[in-house]
């Protein structure tokens, strides 16, 4: 008898699996990229049917790779302040921030979701750096008490206009309760998890942090379960959906050499606060000076991209060099090649055309406002 031959995802061992990577891989993932050291699907088959399935009705996606750092201790909040230029003296208990990790010269280190589930006691939800060690390190010398770590915790998201639904479905009518950006503890037939309104996708959306790594495979298959009469289908977050949004993707639009005020961000950046942060001499400066360049959004002109850039593409003015495309997809909604760049400060006004040296030749783009779709967040927020 020959070997049974199954098929394998494998780039060795170190890259850690999520405790819904086999279910995923039951509905359909075929191709998985690496995350904070993880395996994230990428692939359901067509991207732009997740789209629509994203926008008309529902998608479930297996985002353990946001994993999380845990900040305990007397002094937490003290300590999650530290790392931050957002004010955090008004985030209550149960409440969620969209935060920026700023380093001494004001680079952005991360831009996680920070949860406060106790007066002493955060996770921080991390886009794709390695905080963990960021946060040990600060700590040795803060002369705070407190203690970092990564906890047991994989996020899923459940997002789309059908996700409220199947949350009725799964917790009762008053998880229609929790508001954007807040959250709460709950269970699923014995399952803990910590549920929030947030999501990476611009939608209507929950998360739910699973505090049990063992039961990974029966939650996906609850939650699948539940969404089946409202069309719910398994994913993966959406690049289409979160560039109409104008959402930004840690290193592709941003990192360690970029600052707040480059990006737009000026409202996650508190100098006026009494409160100590990391950055903050340098990020006053940056605003006393002004920026050099500054992310905008374009329209590129040409037939419909077949997918997501590979690579930044140049912008060019009188065959100048003047910046790079960092995020660029066609949007079938739109019917528009849609991108987010990063261009100098003298380009970037509204309307302003450049030549773009894409792979198959040079086309033009033009600087128009972001986000391309809903642009205050009503539907997300709704």
């Amino acid at each position: 008898m020959g070997k049974h031959e199954q098929k394998e995802f494998g780039f060795g061992t170190q890259i850690r699996k999520s405790p819904y990577f086999e279910a995923t891989v039951r509905w359909g993932a075929n191709g998985f990229s690496v995350y904070n050291h993880m395996y994230i699907p990428r692939d359901f088959g067509d991207p732009e049917q997740n789209f629509w399935n994203l926008v008309n009705d529902a998608i479930l996606c297996d985002v353990a790779v946001e994993r999380q750092v845990e900040i305990t201790g007397p002094d937490a909040a003290q300590f999650a302040q530290l790392l931050t230029p957002r004010d955090l003296s008004k985030c209550a208990v149960g409440q969620c921030k969209y935060v920026l990790i700023t380093n001494a010269e004001g680079g952005i280190l991360n831009d996680p979701v920070l949860l406060r589930l106790e007066e002493n006691r955060f996770w921080i939800s991390l886009a794709d750096s390695d905080i963990l060690l960021w946060a040990q390190g600060v700590a040795i010398n803060a002369g705070l008490d407190v203690q970092i770590r990564e906890p047991e915790v994989s996020p899923l998201q459940l997002q789309g206009p059908k996700s409220g639904e199947i949350m009725k479905t799964l917790f009762g009518e008053s998880i229609t309760d929790l508001r954007y950006f807040w959250l709460r503890d709950c269970e699923l037939d014995g399952i803990p998890l910590i549920i929030s309104r947030t999501g990476w996708s611009s939608e209507l959306g929950y998360e739910l942090y699973l505090q049990d790594a063992s039961k990974g495979e029966e939650l996906w298959e609850k939650i699948m379960a539940a969404g089946a009469p409202f069309g719910l289908k398994p994913g993966h977050t959406s690049t289409i959906r979160r560039i109409e949004g104008g959402m930004l993707s840690y290193h592709a639009d941003m990192d360690i050499n970029t600052n707040p005020y480059e990006l737009g961000l000026d409202r996650l950046v508190e100098l006026d606060m009494e409160a100590d942060f990391i950055g903050k001499a340098a990020l006053r400066r940056i605003r006393e000076q002004g920026v050099s360049r500054k992310h905008v959004g374009l329209v590129i002109d040409g037939p419909a991209l077949s997918g997501p850039n590979t690579r930044y593409w140049a912008l060019e003015k009188d065959g100048e060099c003047v910046g790079k495309v960092t995020s660029a997809v066609f949007s079938p909604r739109l019917k528009k090649n849609i991108a987010l760049a990063m261009v100098s400060a003298d380009f970037a006004e509204l309307g302003t055309i450049f030549d773009v040296d894409m792979p198959l030749g040079k086309t033009t783009a033009t600087v128009v406002e972001r986000p391309f779709f809903d642009p205050n967040k009503k539907i997300a927020a709704a």
